[in-house]
């Protein structure tokens, strides 16, 4: 009996070791929020990118609904860009995945684990190496939501991203972009988004209105909210953040916008 046994634990040890590696890994959970009968969770998991670098990702959830809004963050920071966003978005009714992209570094004291990884590999981290990490990231949702059309949010170089991939993405039903720009030797944005035929909501600060007036003159406005504040504003998904001035301003148009998507 106890050679059988000897021999069982040897199996299940080998199997364990040689398991396929491109499976989502749940690194942490927490529940974060009980209110009004709702359970609100933070999982931090890992899912591969397209060439297999795994993307380390926080889930922001309400237990029963699925992940329908994907958020990429800005230059030189991580998925704790949404640190405070997210939860905020939970208590507007919508669970979301918060990524690190391969370009990218820290922020809310939330280091970039992709990138770290990238890294280590030798993989290239600009701005365009992270496109691919977003695709992956648009998949992966899908299939787990069950084949349901997301919301593809992006920030700085991540918003132009977004805009670049959503244009022709199936799987992508409106884009938020917070601050896009033409930020991509050899590829010319106004050019490539002018045919969108979905929703998109664009913004940035008061001061760089003008350059994103420019760079999406090109959208049929019946497809387009564009949101100019009132007041300084900043760049990026920072708008939101609690910290800048008008955030409350961004947070009415954003709602707006993505209630009109429940109509659709």
């Amino acid at each position: 009996m106890i050679k059988y046994t000897l021999i069982l634990s040897v199996i299940l040890l080998f199997s364990c070791k040689n398991q396929p590696t491109n499976k989502t890994k749940i690194v942490s959970k927490n529940t974060i929020i009980k209110k009004e009968k709702k359970v609100l969770e933070k999982e931090t998991i890992t899912f591969p990118s397209k060439d297999n670098l795994p993307i380390t990702a926080d889930i922001y959830k309400i237990k029963e609904t699925p992940i329908t809004i994907l958020l990429c963050h800005q230059a030189g920071y991580s998925r704790g860009e949404y640190k405070d966003s997210a939860i905020e978005l939970n208590k507007l009714g919508y669970s979301v995945l918060a990524i690190d992209q391969r370009s990218g570094n820290t922020v809310n004291n939330i280091n970039n684990q992709t990138v770290i990884a990238a890294k280590a590999k030798g993989l290239g981290i600009t701005y365009l190496d992270a496109k691919q990490d977003i695709e992956a990231a648009i998949d992966y949702l899908y299939k787990q939501n069950g084949g349901r059309e997301i919301l593809l949010v992006g920030s700085s170089y991540s918003a132009s991203l977004s805009l670049l991939i959503g244009v022709n993405n199936s799987k992508v039903k409106a884009v938020a972009s917070f601050s896009p720009g033409e930020y991509f030797k050899g590829i010319d944005i106004n050019k490539s988004i002018s045919n969108y035929k979905k929703p998109i909501f664009v913004t940035s600060s008061k001061s760089e209105s003008a350059s994103v007036t420019t760079l999406i003159n090109k959208i049929n406005p019946i497809y387009l909210t564009h949101f100019i504040p009132k007041v300084k504003g900043i760049h990026g998904s920072r708008a939101l953040w609690k910290t800048t001035e008008g955030n409350e301003t961004y947070w009415t148009s954003f709602n707006s916008f993505l209630s009109s998507l429940k109509t659709e």
